[in-house]
């Protein structure tokens, strides 16, 4: 059963049975509490149809009401933008009815500044964002979700985008559900963390802590300039001109190529003062609240598919700090992290056997060393790494010679892919995410080659972003009851579960990764193993 809901104001809300392909299959019925109403109807039959996951689910889960599936009209919109080439253009239910009767397309809303705490603390259950007036907004959720389907019906190959949009649908309802559950934070242990690496916190707020004067005064000592600002990348580059080094940038990899004694203490500021700025105390009152993260997720906040957060940093979280992450007690944390998962999809995709036989392995590095590299898998890994990233000199070249020869089809793949983004033309994933066209603006050689290499390793990364969707989205089903997922990133996966059901958890999310594959990518050899890990904190998985 496919219902479209669209809240009104206060706790009101009007709904709508659909047949399948969006065309009505009853009245449009006015609720005088659409939380209740949803509670009422949902089963595992039941698909929502509704604008955004994001503006209403959260509500939805703050009152106890979890749903099974549904349909998110703005992400999937995006999707059809983007198969078009029309990657960017507003993707709002008003945006997209406004296209279709001829009329000025109003951009999309700007979200709300994070504030901490996501979105789930508004003292409104239901305020619907000012926009664009349409007819009436539940005919315009209908009409595009009718336009939806039967675009993706026309698309020569509906089967795959249609995985596609269940996978991101899941998605979207998994980043609400992490969300609103928050990820176990432990003060004391952050604080320990800390105080360890920064010393104890200063007693004017803003002010930076110990560690951070130390090395500032210290840097300014090596350079000679007492007014020196090492988190300033300009003024470092500056003092270490006059002392007659000229530097490209002062990214790490960049310092550790110098002779200079100043090297040292500044990788060591460059890493604190991100902690302390990015996950220090300050961020703590922010976003840590009733020893919970709560992040604000952004599914698809990336153009290759994979998600990206408003604020709070739940993507990065540098693993000193990973120590603050720990499980209730009676809890532990199972952690899943997907190994060598774009290697392991270049070969499900290209369909290369010689590849495939390496992606069979436990290791695929080393299995394509002993097939091509004569057992040098770092050899390997930089061959497969270049391919799929573009890197052609250097180190990689007789690597990369070998790779083309003993396995032509998935070299041929990449390639491919190279190519058509040189030309200007779009790449898609394997079950048809859209790479974004080119900027307009002069073509030249260098933009090109940077278009080429960008292409080259979107079809890999996106294909990768939609087994990981695909594998949270079976997981989701399969978990115990109690189990709850609390952290997605890119190929790794942690659940939250009281320690009697791990075993269940485990078993389920390896269940998971073998599904995903076949779903895909049908009978491939292709392994898609996943190190588990079963700990108390999440410092210890690794």
């Amino acid at each position: 059963m496919l219902v479209a809901a669209v809240a009104t104001d206060g706790r009101r809300g009007r709904l709508r049975v659909l047949r399948e392909d969006g065309q009505p299959a009853g009245p449009a019925e006015d609720v005088a509490d659409l939380v209740s109403d949803v509670r009422r109807r949902e089963g595992a039959d039941t698909r929502w149809l509704w604008a955004s996951t994001a503006a209403l689910y959260p509500v939805l889960l703050q009152a106890g009401v979890k749903v099974a599936r549904c349909h998110d009209a703005e992400l999937v919109e995006a999707l059809v933008l983007g198969y078009h080439g029309r990657w960017g253009e507003p993707r709002s239910v008003e945006a997209s009815w406004a296209r279709r009767h001829g009329l000025p397309v109003p951009p999309d809303p700007v979200p709300d500044a994070p504030t901490g705490f996501g979105a789930h603390d508004q003292a409104a259950l239901f305020e619907p964002p000012q926009r664009a007036a349409v007819a009436d907004p539940l005919d315009a959720l209908v009409e595009t979700y009718a336009a939806q389907h039967a675009q993706i019906a026309a698309l020569p190959e509906p089967g795959r985008f249609k995985l596609l949009v269940a996978a991101e649908n899941a998605g979207a309802l998994i980043a609400a559900e992490m969300g609103h559950v928050g990820l176990p934070w432990s003060g004391r242990a952050h604080d320990e963390v800390l105080r360890e690496l920064l010393g104890d916190p200063p007693a004017i707020a803003g002010a930076p802590p110990r560690r951070l004067v130390e090395l500032t005064a210290t840097l300014r000592e090596l350079f000679n300039d007492p007014r020196l600002h090492p988190e300033s990348p300009a003024e470092v580059l500056r003092a270490f001109s006059r002392a007659g080094l000229a530097l490209p940038s002062t990214r790490a990899w960049v310092l550790r190529g110098v002779d200079h004694p100043a090297v040292a203490p500044l990788l060591e500021f460059k890493e604190l003062y991100r902690i302390w700025t990015a996950h220090g105390w300050a961020w703590r009152a922010s976003w840590v609240r009733d020893g919970r993260f709560y992040p604000e997720y952004v599914p698809a906040g990336v153009v290759s598919g994979r998600w990206a957060t408003r604020g709070g940093g739940a993507l990065q979280i540098p693993k000193a700090v990973r120590r603050a992450v720990v499980a209730d007690p009676g809890w532990t944390f199972v952690v899943a992290d997907a190994g060598q998962l774009e290697p392991r999809v270049l070969a499900a995709m290209a369909g290369d056997q010689g590849l495939a036989r390496a992606g069979a392995s436990g290791d695929i590095y080393a299995a394509l060393a002993t097939e091509a590299f004569a057992g040098d898998r770092a050899q390997a890994k930089v061959a497969l790494l270049g391919a799929m990233y573009g890197q052609t000199g250097g180190n990689a070249v007789p690597a990369l010679a070998a790779l083309r020869q003993r396995f032509p089809v998935a070299w041929d793949y990449v390639e491919r892919a190279a190519r058509t983004g040189e030309s200007g033309g779009l790449v898609r994933s394997w079950l048809g995410r859209t790479c974004p066209p080119p900027d307009p603006g002069e073509r030249t050689p260098a933009r090109e080659r940077a278009r080429g290499r960008f292409t080259r390793n979107f079809v890999v990364q996106a294909t990768a972003a939609e087994w990981a969707l695909t594998l949270m989205a079976l997981a989701r089903t399969a978990l115990p009851p109690a189990a709850e997922l609390v952290f997605f990133q890119h190929d790794e996966v942690i659940v939250h579960c009281p320690v009697e059901d791990a075993g269940s958890v485990e078993a389920a999310l390896r269940s998971a990764a073998v599904r995903a594959g076949r779903l895909l990518f049908g009978d491939t050899p292709v392994r898609f193993p996943l190190d588990v890990a079963v700990v108390g904190c999440y410092a210890d998985a690794k």
